[in-house]
């Protein structure tokens, strides 16, 4: 059958392995790794460099979403930074206009960890009359811990997955995260000194660590579950994650990602893993686990954290 009176979703596919042959081509199909991309804190994240808005910020990740073909991108909102800042609700519906979903982040952005499970609820609880507004009958149940924090206690844990699935709640679970959001307030120092020396040093160091803790989730993922799960990326809403997101997505194509929804990937048997274990620090799905069964991480370099700190602070 010629290629043309194949179906369009066929084509593609059958045209690869005549060009490259069967094994080549199934070997490429092999390396397309997915991944769903969900940003956190909107509406709003970090310091600003001078003459920026939020607004500017929540249109360049948009564009870079509709660039780069992203399907879905859940944004989890803290609907209590619009006590202090009202017109940041624009962003929201700026996200919404382009047709991404938003989620639960807690009102005020809380610490499980510093808190009472009642307390916690109460503040998730708060945060829905949001989301009901700007996503209507739309699926707005899914729930992000800030901080990655699920409980410090055993009981605190217990409590609030409880509360969260009787109130239908699926938790949006990380699996790739390299602390994206330590990048926001250097550039905004930076952009005021002018110091476009630093400035590239953060577009490099942003981009070498978002490759070595993609590479290190995937390694993870094969020593729990022996084969690469489908992932889900961390990323906030700031604005140098604005400015870099299309290098960062083009990158990500290169290294074999391809992007899905959230609810594709957590449909991954791996999410219904539940380390049921306490921690001080959570970490992402694949780092509670592995400090949960007390396996050793691979090798990997460390985040620049106190360089980024001290960067433009002169």
């Amino acid at each position: 059958m010629p290629i043309k009176t194949l179906p369009a979703v066929v084509r593609p596919a059958v045209a690869l392995i005549l060009l490259v042959g069967p094994n080549l081509a199934l070997q490429h199909v092999a390396r397309a790794q997915e991944v769903a991309i969900t940003f956190d804190d909107l509406p709003s994240h970090g310091p600003l460099p001078g003459g920026v808005t939020r607004e500017d910020v929540t249109r360049k990740i948009l564009a870079a979403f509709k660039e780069a073909g992203v399907p879905e991108v859940y944004g989890f909102i803290n609907a209590g930074k619009m006590r202090e800042y009202p017109e940041d609700r624009k962003v929201l519906q700026l996200w919404r206009g382009a047709g991404q979903p938003l989620g639960n982040h807690t009102l005020d952005h809380m610490n499980l960890n510093d808190n009472t499970p009642e307390g916690f609820e109460e503040n998730i609880a708060k945060n829905e009359a949001v989301l009901e507004s700007l996503m209507g009958e739309k699926d707005w149940h899914w729930f992000r811990y800030p901080y990655l924090n699920e409980g410090n206690t055993l009981e605190k844990r217990r409590a609030v997955r409880t509360y969260l699935n009787e109130h239908h709640y699926r938790i949006a679970q990380v699996t790739l995260d390299f602390e994206d959001y330590a990048w926001n307030a250097p550039y905004a120092r930076c952009s005021s000194k002018k110091d476009e020396k630093s400035i590239a040093w953060l577009k490099e160091s942003y981009l070498n660590t978002a490759t070595e803790y993609m590479k290190l989730g995937r390694q993870l993922s094969q020593q729990i579950f022996h084969r690469d799960i489908k992932y889900v990326l961390l990323m906030h809403i700031g604005a140098f994650d604005a400015e870099m997101l299309p290098q960062l997505l083009a990158q990500m194509k290169q290294q074999g990602f391809q992007f899905v929804k959230l609810k594709e990937a957590q449909g991954d048997p791996a999410y219904k893993t539940d380390p049921d274990a306490a921690f001080d620090n959570g970490g992402t799905l694949l780092d509670q686990i592995m400090e949960a069964r007390r396996l050793e991480f691979p090798p990997h370099a460390e985040k620049p954290m106190k360089t980024l700190d001290a960067t433009c602070r002169e």
